[in-house]
């Protein structure tokens, strides 16, 4: 019965996208997250490196830096890889969310209109034979 909703009457209901465009802001997540985790493991490098240097700062930028470019080069493919995902999934709930408003909204109006109610019921049997 959703699926009979869901294509029925396709005017009275905005349109949903069907297509997978691919998320725009998983890029965006993937460089908050990147900046999360690096500031993060600078911290942790800051104290551990500025126990080593015993007042060598030079020594201890430089070291500071390898682990600052290093953790950029590891960790941005897996993070992007990994907002994209979450950015897909969020998109996927947005979408089956639309179209359940939609079959809602389509419900009532065939609850109202007889005419609706009858085009969906005709529509269920023609499913129903083909099955």
């Amino acid at each position: 019965m959703t699926q009979v909703l869901s294509y029925a009457y396709l005017d009275a209901a905005p349109a949903v996208q069907t297509g997978t465009p691919k998320a725009e802001g998983s890029r965006t997540l993937a460089g908050m997250l990147l900046a999360a985790v690096l500031a993060a493991l600078l911290v942790v490098a800051d104290q551990v490196i500025d126990t080593w240097v015993d007042g060598h700062l030079l020594v201890g930028w430089v070291a500071l830096w390898t682990v600052a470019f290093a953790a950029l080069a590891l960790l941005a493919p897996p993070l992007r890889k990994m907002s994209s995902a979450a950015s897909a999934v969020i998109m996927g709930w947005v979408r089956a969310s639309q179209e359940r408003r939609m079959e809602e909204k389509m419900w009532e109006y065939a609850h109202r209109d007889p005419r609706i109610m009858a085009e969906l019921q005709h529509a269920v049997m023609r499913s129903r034979n083909e099955a």
